[in-house]
């Protein structure tokens, strides 16, 4: 797909309204004075570089996410190789939920390094460790084998997961955003989580085709650590693309100022996060509620959910989450183009409002068959993604540059810990002790007004730059302007 097709170049104002001429020099880059700007997508080696840096941040967020649609899709057997008995399930959402205990404070360690340090260098180790523990997964003994040693390790492995990914997801949109222009943040952003999309995707994908290759008792004792297998090359190759990066224009710009925002160790950074930028955390904190509980409910939960309390085969259920998430990914660039020249918080209330409306509906219809399901998984997935495509686009934005990465990473990952990684465990949880196979809808409905809240206090940063130590759209310009 192509994406630079009649764009105009970007134009390089500093952060807090501060104007510099932009020239263009060769390498497609936009420049002030002697800082180099970002990708001019106008020239072409602008959009190459523009391409390099979508595939480098794309393809570390699709390993990530690969392995949580690796571990949605094959939830059954792993609960039966873990955690025989009753409660299986419960036993194995819980692990799932276990993972996310260390988010957060992967993001204290990895987002005030990126600061400090630079963006580059910490993508490069969290995916190096992310896919290790992913690829480990496949080699963990079953409980019959070793018994409560089983669990064990894969809580551990699940642990380091997420430590991992408490500083690769907030780098990754960090990163995305400060090399995006300005004007086109929401549209290059979005193949961030293009590339979430293809990690959930291929996740399905892999898992389909072992449960079609082999009988249910090969896939059930062995087949299902295939998918995992994967993990090690996409990792290295993602690792590849990043360490061949130079670190971002934004970063690079505001390090060679001689601003005192700049300086301090990376516990500082932490410290004046905390204590300058409450509003932009608490903000966040609110929207990432209910961008996750969506999520995690619908894209994670949706293949246990359809299988243990619909009663739909794991084929059909592979089959349908494939579908959707495919839909999905063919419209995602188009939601976060247009949401340069809508705006973001215009796209997050229609969302907001929409899955509020229509979640118990498209619940209810995917009980009727597997053809109904299809529809109702693949139109609360098409609503959900106003939220989804503009992460990058929205949340880097809240913060400036020499606390981005770290902000960030603790407003998302505290969140996402709390809320995100616990859905499947409560969604789950509450179906089995009340009966009520509607409660994910219920609970998808809860988040969404608490999200509306927090929008109401988002700061509209369509089209601004993100460059400086201020925080962005303080001085608010007219979405389409520049």
């Amino acid at each position: 797909m192509r994406t630079d097709a009649g764009l105009p170049p970007d134009d390089a104002d500093a952060s807090g309204g501060q104007d510099e001429a932009a020239a263009t020099p060769p390498g497609g880059v936009t420049a002030t004075g002697d800082v180099t700007g970002t990708p001019d997508p106008e020239t072409p080696e602008g959009r190459r570089l523009l391409r390099r840096v979508i595939a480098a941040s794309a393809i570390g967020n699709a390993t990530e996410w690969y392995d949580y649609g690796v571990f949605a899709a094959t939830a059954t057997y792993i609960g039966d190789a873990f955690f025989p008995g009753d409660l299986s399930t419960l036993s194995t959402m819980l692990t799932f939920a276990i993972s996310f205990v260390l988010r957060p404070i992967g993001g204290m360690v990895w987002g005030p390094i990126g600061d400090r340090i630079g963006r580059k260098a910490v993508l490069a180790a969290t995916i190096l460790l992310m896919s290790a523990a992913t690829f480990l997964i496949a080699f963990i003994p079953s409980h019959a084998t070793i018994g409560v040693a089983a669990p064990i390790l894969l809580v551990l492995l699940r642990v380091i997961q997420g430590f991992s990914t408490g500083g690769e997801y907030g780098g990754a949109a960090t990163f995305m955003a400060e090399y995006s222009p300005d004007r086109h943040r929401g549209k290059y952003g979005s193949f961030l989580e293009f590339g979430t999309l293809g990690g959930f995707v291929m996740g399905a994908a892999v898992v389909l085709i072992c449960q079609t290759a082999m009988s249910e008792a090969a896939m059930g004792d062995w087949g299902w650590r295939i998918p995992f297998l994967i993990a090690a090359p996409l990792g290295l190759v993602g690792w590849y693309l990043r360490s061949k990066m130079s670190d971002t224009p934004v970063f690079t710009e505001a390090e060679s100022s001689e601003s005192t925002e700049m300086e301090g160790s990376a516990w500082q950074r932490m410290v004046d996060l905390v204590r300058d930028y409450r509003g932009p955390i608490f903000t966040m904190f609110g929207m990432v509620i209910a961008l996750n509980v969506v999520q995690y409910t619908l894209l994670t939960y949706q293949p246990t959910y359809l299988e243990n309390k619909i009663g739909m085969s794991e084929d059909s259920t592979t089959l349908l989450i494939l579908i959707g998430e495919l839909v999905m990914m063919a419209v995602i660039p188009f939601i976060g183009r247009w949401s340069d020249s809508t705006g973001r918080k215009p796209m997050w209330w229609a969302s907001l409002i929409s899955l509020f409306v229509l979640a118990i509906p498209m619940y209810w219809l995917m009980g009727q068959g597997f053809g109904w399901a299809l529809l109702g998984f693949a139109v609360l997935g098409l609503l959900y993604l106003p939220q989804l495509a503009t992460i990058s686009a929205t949340f880097p934005a809240m913060f400036p540059t020499h606390v981005r990465y770290a902000g960030f990473a603790l407003s998302y990952n505290v969140a996402t810990a709390a809320f995100g990684g616990t859905a499947p465990f409560i969604n789950d949880a509450a179906i089995s002790g009340t009966g009520w196979d509607l409660f994910p809808a219920l609970y998808m409905m809860i988040a969404c007004v608490v999200g509306m809240v927090a929008v109401y206090f988002l700061r509209e940063t369509a089209g601004c730059s993100i460059r400086g130590t201020g925080i962005p759209g303080e001085e608010p310009e007219p979405v389409g302007a520049r």
